[in-house]
């Protein structure tokens, strides 16, 4: 399994495992509104992240994610590589997509491409803010099996890779935490993205000012499954130059690597 399909799949344990358990059509209507982006923040234009990742204290590879305005959306791209040792015991190649409307912060949906040794699975999940309702496609390329899941939503959800920058445009500063309600296949959860604390941070592409933030979903992180925190840069820009998930199987964490505009 690719890095950042760790990283996706442990934040959806994480949270899944937080929430209460609620019918689709029930937790729909206790859920927070999603606000939309400042009015004051600015998405890049275009711009590639590169992450160097660990497992625990050893290197296991690459990711980047890639952001693009794209008219009045922002497309977000994510992928990564295992290391070459790694790749000689088990080939994995995943695809991550999503967008979201960069001045309401709706997400349109989030498609991914899994590639694991061979296991071959293609996934999309699409949101009909006019139904209220989220339809996901499951398609195995190698048995041809698919499977669709319906669910109930609300006005306006984010994603789990949408989310990471969605909140960017959020105010992040001690003291003020903020809700947004996260939808995947199944349902849609109530995240509130909590400030820890300010912590000069150390990447491979220099020595970052940041923020420590922290989704916890309704009923707070469960205790021995896991947690999960983001570092935004403490300026405008709120870059994520590093992200952690510490999950039962160990600690998989991301540093920032480089910037390219392109």
């Amino acid at each position: 399994m690719t890095i950042y399909a760790r990283f996706l799949k442990g934040a959806t344990l994480v949270l899944a495992l937080a929430a209460p358990t609620l019918t689709s059509a029930q937790n729909a209507k206790m859920l927070p509104p999603l606000a939309p982006p400042l009015p004051s923040y600015s998405f890049p234009v275009k711009e590639t992240l590169n992450y160097a990742v660990d497992w625990r204290v050893f290197p296991a590879g690459t990711g980047s994610i890639h952001i693009e305005q794209v008219g009045d959306a922002i497309k977000v791209t994510a992928s990564g590589e295992t290391i070459e040792a790694l790749n000689l015991l088990f080939r994995v190649s995943d695809k991550f997509e999503s967008s979201f409307d960069r001045k309401t912060g709706c997400s349109y949906g989030f498609n991914k491409q899994t590639i694991e040794g061979r296991r071959q699975v293609n996934t999309e999940l699409k949101f009909d803010y006019s139904q209220k309702k989220s339809f996901q496609q499951e398609k195995n390329l190698v048995s041809g099996i698919t499977k669709h899941e319906e669910a109930t939503i609300p006005g306006c959800v984010t994603d789990l890779l949408s989310g990471i920058f969605y909140s960017a445009s959020q105010p992040i500063q001690m003291g003020q935490s903020f809700q947004m309600p996260l939808a995947d296949a199944t349902h849609t959860l109530a995240v509130t993205m909590k400030p820890l604390s300010r912590e000069e941070v150390k990447t491979p592409s220099g020595t970052y000012q940041t923020i420590r933030m922290q989704p916890i979903a309704d009923s707070g992180v469960v205790k021995n499954k896991g947690e999960i925190w983001i570092w935004y840069t403490d300026d405008a820009r709120h870059i994520p130059v590093q992200m952690r998930a510490r999950l039962f199987w160990g600690t998989l964490t991301m540093r920032l690597s480089s910037v390219d505009q392109k």
